[in-house]
């Protein structure tokens, strides 16, 4: 399947001169998943809410400033090649051209809606993100943002003081208060009103219930839930009880799912592949599957790496975080770690990975003797 018919020429646009504070605007009132950035020359880039939030640029600055390159997809481009396209992209909306000029733009919503009848095949439990950031009902806003910031991501899970499922706080709600906090403040208010901001309990603006699934569930399920809610993501509960987190699927996540492929040697996705310096994909597939191959019984069905940049630099390097997970027949296996420079950053997650698939292996080991012993002695 191409794209050629799930393409849509509606999109919004701005001008690179555009202000910032009329972009937020348009996030607010409209929520697109993102906004063409174009000047008298064509196509620039994107930008996401996501930049928004992570920004402390000021409304009068200029909509270039905060554009982030987007590849751009050919409109009979493969649906897998697109998705591949977002999830590595770390993006939700690509520019799709033809014939060099710009013709209208894919969104992840489109591709799931065009995929969503071959996704019964799939259980939750084969492509969820079992390792979940949350807060507590006590957390505060500064802390959310902080949380979303450090780990790349869109949602907080929000856990009571008895371990449980409370609540749900976006990236989406934090910019719905701040907006409609400018809306009534003053210029001179504005310092004082955004520490009051920050220090807002979370219980405040989460939402409540949570949108949630279960690990049983297909994916068809929970993708159709997504798309009739405009949810990015659902928590995942255990089956038998639903106060309790087990994990998160979102879309990023299915679309991921759309990419794997039965090749020969290790399917490795990477997210924010832009950050690759001085290492390769292919230098990131070899040293997972250097880790792996210690644990023959082990076998990886996908490999996701995750880059993410921090503001921080050293002598002009700055602060990687990576994250590896591995979905395999013995369950989900991660590590991740910081460095400065996606080769560095990558091999402490990749020695933390090691250390946490041999650990598994040596309790596995453990648990057979044990059954072993416990039959020798049965037999007594």
């Amino acid at each position: 399947m191409d794209i050629a018919d799930i393409a849509s020429r509606e999109y919004i646009e701005v001008d690179v001169d555009e202000r910032l504070g009329k972009v937020r605007s348009i996030f607010e009132r409209e929520n697109p998943k993102g906004i063409i950035v174009t000047d008298e020359d064509g196509y620039v880039g994107v930008i996401t809410q996501k930049q928004l939030v992570q920004s402390h640029v000021g409304d009068q600055t200029k909509a270039g400033a905060m554009t982030e390159h987007a590849p751009k997809v050919e409109r009979n481009a493969d649906v897998r090649e697109t998705a591949r396209v977002l999830v590595e992209g770390g993006i939700k909306v690509a520019p799709v051209f033809e014939g060099g000029e710009l013709w209208g733009a894919i969104t992840e919503d489109a591709i799931l809606e065009a995929v969503l009848h071959n996704l019964d095949a799939l259980t939750v439990a084969q492509i969820y993100t079992a390792d979940v950031v949350s807060i507590g009902e006590d957390g505060q806003v500064g802390q959310a943002i902080n949380l979303l910031r450090e780990n790349g991501i869109s949602r907080l899970p929000v856990i009571d003081d008895a371990g449980q499922l409370s609540g749900m706080v976006t990236r989406h709600d934090i910019v719905d208060v701040v907006v409609r906090d400018i809306d009534k403040s003053t210029v001179g208010e504005r310092a004082g009103d955004n520490d009051r901001l920050l220090d807002l309990p979370i219980y405040d603006i989460m939402s409540s219930p949570v949108a949630t699934t279960t690990v049983d569930a297909s994916v068809e399920t929970a993708v159709k839930r997504m798309l009739d809610n405009d949810y990015s993501g659902l928590v995942v509960t255990p089956a038998e009880d639903d106060t309790l987190v087990a994990g998160m699927i979102t879309k990023t996540d299915v679309l991921r799912a759309l990419t794997f492929t039965e090749e020969d040697h290790m399917d490795v996705q990477i997210t924010n592949i832009k950050l690759l310096d001085t290492i390769s994909r292919e230098d990131v597939r070899v040293g997972i599957e250097e880790v792996t191959d210690k644990y023959q019984a082990m076998q990886v069905q996908h490999a996701h790496v995750r880059f993410h940049e921090h503001k921080e630099k050293l002598r002009g390097t700055p602060l990687i975080q990576c994250q590896i997970r591995l979905r395999t027949n013995k369950g989900q296996m991660a590590g991740s770690g910081e460095g400065y420079g996606a080769e560095t950053a990558f091999n402490v997650a990749l020695d933390k990975l090691q250390r946490n698939v041999l650990e598994h292996k040596s309790v596995e080991s453990d648990e057979e003797h044990r059954g072993q012993v416990l039959r020798k002695l049965g037999e007594l």
